[in-house]
């Protein structure tokens, strides 16, 4: 379908009575503030109307608009995105936009219809229902049997349904053709495993195996008796380590508060399997806080809080920077994760195999020089031949 008629066919839609939410996202360039736009339709006065949330990297903000005011703002904003997602009562759409601007289309139709209800103030909808029993969520302790959210687990669920969000966006990228094999890191308790398993094979209908692993006995044999009793028979954990894990064929990694470069060992490994789809949250980096010599940055570093601050914002900039290099789009998102800070940076990264500019290479190895950085992780992908 051409880019052209594409528009037309979404404005459409737009203005159908039955359309109900939407979502446009995977940004065209990198620089793009705008990560994301949420679009759903609103009763506001008595008067229908398009809510537009834009989702930045740090902040959001929201614009009611008439609907011949959202057919324009939707025009504009999507020469800057490659994918969209409207959906219907009925059914829903998907479309991905290449980078020259052709585009794949389909819909699909709704099992049942869903119920439309516009009310401004109505209460927020997850992706995992609050009004729904989810069985990992009962044994995960996060729901009662009641199906009612404990008070001091909502913030666990918020982050579940925010991670799987995420994930969403990554279903392009994944096989259609075969089960989508899946490595978690450093699984621990495994709340956002056993979600993702969940929402991908009883909410989507995927064919996925999932392995979790995790140094530590105790929480491994508890999570596999969970795995066991929900008869989950595609999920599986194990004790094993990250730096001598291996495996063939691998099309999702995830790494979750892996400490320091153990970050780096896992994303070094997921280069190397060619993993289609990195998913990582860092967690208490400390090797460039330790190299860290830049005379030029002194009045920010003689400050150990602030020296500290940077140098893990330093960190995810170079494993950014270092996955373009190795042939991977890498975006750092906002992540929520009230139980370990109050704001924390995912790296979502796809397998796009692009040609690298000379300047990227440039880029790194100045800022890299400035900071007098050794990075853990360029050394893992040279070890893999992959720098």
């Amino acid at each position: 379908m051409e880019f052209s008629q594409f528009i037309e066919v979404l404005k459409k839609q737009l203005m159908d009575e039955s359309f109900l939410t939407g979502t446009i996202s995977q940004p065209r360039l990198r620089s793009n503030d705008i990560q994301r736009i949420k679009l759903k339709k609103l009763e506001i006065q008595n008067e229908l109307a398009i809510q537009f949330e834009y989702q930045l990297e740090h902040t959001m903000y929201h614009k009611n608009l008439s609907f011949e005011e959202a057919k324009d703002e939707l025009s504009q904003q999507l020469e800057h995105f490659r994918q969209v997602h409207f959906d219907h009562t009925t059914h829903a759409s998907q479309a991905q936009i290449s980078k020259k601007f052709k585009v794949l289309y389909k819909t699909t139709q709704h099992a049942t219809p869903k119920e439309a209800n516009f009310s401004h103030n109505r209460k927020k909808q997850y992706i995992l229902s609050e009004e729904v029993i989810h069985p990992f969520l009962v044994e995960l302790g996060v729901q009662t049997k009641e199906g009612k959210i404990r008070a001091a687990k909502h913030a666990k669920f918020k982050q579940i349904n925010r991670f799987i969000e995420m994930v969403e966006d990554t279903f392009p990228h994944l096989p259609t053709d075969r089960p989508i094999r899946i490595i978690d890191f450093g699984s621990g308790k495994s709340y956002l495993t056993f979600a993702l398993y969940y929402y991908l094979v009883e909410i989507k209908k995927r064919d996925v195996q999932i392995t979790g692993l995790d140094l530590k006995k105790e929480v491994i044999e508890h999570c596999e008796m969970i795995a066991r009793k929900l008869n989950y028979e595609q999920l599986h954990f194990q004790i094993g380590d990250i730096s001598d894990y291996e495996e063939e064929t691998v099309d999702m990694v995830i790494t979750l508060h892996a400490c320091d470069v153990a970050t780096d060992l896992a994303l070094a490994r997921a280069v190397h399997w060619g993993a289609k789809v990195i998913m990582s949250v860092p967690c208490c980096q400390h090797e460039l806080f330790n190299q860290l010599h830049a005379p030029s940055l002194d009045v920010l570093t003689k400050h150990g809080i602030l020296k500290e601050r940077f140098s893990a914002l330093a960190t995810d900039a170079i494993r950014a920077q270092l996955l373009q290099l190795v042939g991977y789009d890498a975006q750092l998102l906002e992540f929520v994760d009230l139980e370990h800070t109050p704001k924390n940076i995912l790296i979502r990264a796809y397998a796009t195999n692009a040609k690298i500019a000379d300047q990227d290479y440039e880029d790194y190895q100045q800022f890299k020089q400035l900071l007098q950085a050794e990075p853990f992780l360029e050394k893992e992908l040279k070890k893999f031949g992959r720098l």
